[in-house]
């Protein structure tokens, strides 16, 4: 049952960071907005992690989703959402009211503020799915089980076969 859990845990955190990626790849001037707006960055760095950041959750995203590499795409995975959530409670801290940019936009604006528990609560059980697909050995459905074949006792005679094989 676990590795039933994992896949939805595989599928929820990758959709999501694929249509986070995606929508920010639309708009790069935005994410590099965004990114400027948390103002926790040298301003050298801005334009190459807001140009970069929109790749590297799309690529993330992929992965999990086709549960290939998991376990390195979910430690990836929790690193990215503590620093969102820090950086989300930076700038509440900081009294900044700013769009978070989590799906595009970003940027100052006006009681945007409101939204920052309900933007950490979200990050903390998105960090929450990656940090049990870290634990979690195998999941079902996944190219893992077909690239790196195992015999454990952690892994069913079946992995194989759900994931295609």
């Amino acid at each position: 049952m676990k590795e039933w859990a994992g896949t939805l845990a595989r599928l929820v955190t990758g959709i999501v960071w694929i249509v986070a990626g995606g929508l920010k790849l639309a708009d790069p001037y935005a994410s590099v907005e965004a990114v400027r707006a948390y103002d926790l960055l040298p301003e050298s760095l801005v334009p190459t992690v807001g140009h970069l950041l929109p790749v590297v959750e799309v690529v993330l995203g992929a992965l999990l989703v086709l549960g290939l590499l998991t376990r390195g795409a979910a430690v990836v995975s929790a690193l990215l959402l503590a620093a969102f959530i820090v950086g989300i409670a930076s700038v509440w801290a900081r009294g900044l009211s700013i769009e978070c940019g989590c799906f595009g936009g970003g940027g100052a604006k006006e009681g945007a503020d409101s939204a920052y528990p309900w933007e950490i609560a979200r990050d903390s059980g998105l960090l929450v799915l990656s940090l049990f697909l870290v634990w979690l050995r195998r999941s079902r459905l996944a190219l893992d089980a077909l690239l790196f074949p195992t015999h454990d006792t952690d892994v069913h005679d079946d992995d194989l076969e759900t994931a295609g094989a």
